[in-house]
């Protein structure tokens, strides 16, 4: 099948997946397939409110130390890992993430992109770094198993995505082919780790907070502005 432009006022520069090509999809969960709005609230305001007035700090200063401390392990699995940072900042994560659970939602277009590459037939993998504990919360409140062949986490090969290595563990855990895979993520560093690994489809999601603007393309990878714009 011919690659063609995609020719929309929202993606004007991507293009159209060589779905003959394609045997499995592996989509990001939050920011591709969820809303990052969810993340960003908790992470960056209700986590260091409720940190802050637990240890007697003040919001703006709970903000920068937390900040901080997140940066110092960014990229890493401990960034996204629900144990290491209950016990890190001596706070019940998975309970705050569990009280905000009416924040997360799907992004636009996710479910009928869902639906389109099931009914051609592709397999479906959620391939995320979230922990398990966050990745159970959400597949609580929105039944994703029912649109996957597969919820994988990262931390069962621990190594983050931003690793190329992890696809090889995830051809060798799941048997997932990187030359006929199509991929979805917001992170750059995640999708320059599929593209080494040799990912045949990998596609920027420019707006992963429905809230907020679109990020600007990366050079180098077909951007969208969600999955409604791959719409087989």
């Amino acid at each position: 099948m011919d690659v063609i432009p995609l020719q929309t006022a929202s993606c004007p520069a991507a293009r159209v997946p060589d779905w003959e090509a394609v045997a499995t999809v592996c989509l990001d969960m939050d920011g591709t397939v969820l809303d990052l709005r969810f993340d960003n609230l908790f992470w960056l305001d209700a986590l260091p409110r409720r940190w802050g007035e637990k240890h007697g700090v003040p919001h703006e200063e709970a903000i920068r130390q937390l900040r901080a401390r997140f940066d110092a392990r960014r990229g890493t699995l401990e960034w996204y890992c629900v144990d290491h940072w209950s016990a890190e900042l001596d706070f019940d994560i998975a309970a705050l993430k569990a009280e905000l659970h009416a924040h997360i939602r799907y992004l636009p277009g996710a479910l009928a992109f869902l639906d389109a590459a099931r009914r051609r037939g592709k397999r479906l993998l959620l391939t995320t770094n979230a922990h398990p504990i966050s990745l159970g919360v959400k597949q609580r409140v929105t039944g994703l198993a029912r649109h996957f062949d597969e919820l994988v986490s990262s931390h069962e090969f621990g190594i983050p995505k931003e690793q190329p290595e992890f696809w090889a563990r995830l051809a060798r855990s799941h048997g997932v082919e990187p030359e006929r895979t199509l991929f979805v993520d917001d992170s750059a560093a995640v999708l320059q780790a599929a593209r080494a690994a040799g990912v045949r489809e990998v596609y920027q999601v420019r707006m992963p907070d429905s809230t907020q603007p679109a990020r600007p393309a990366l050079p180098g990878f077909a951007a969208i502005l969600g999955l409604g714009d791959l719409l087989p």
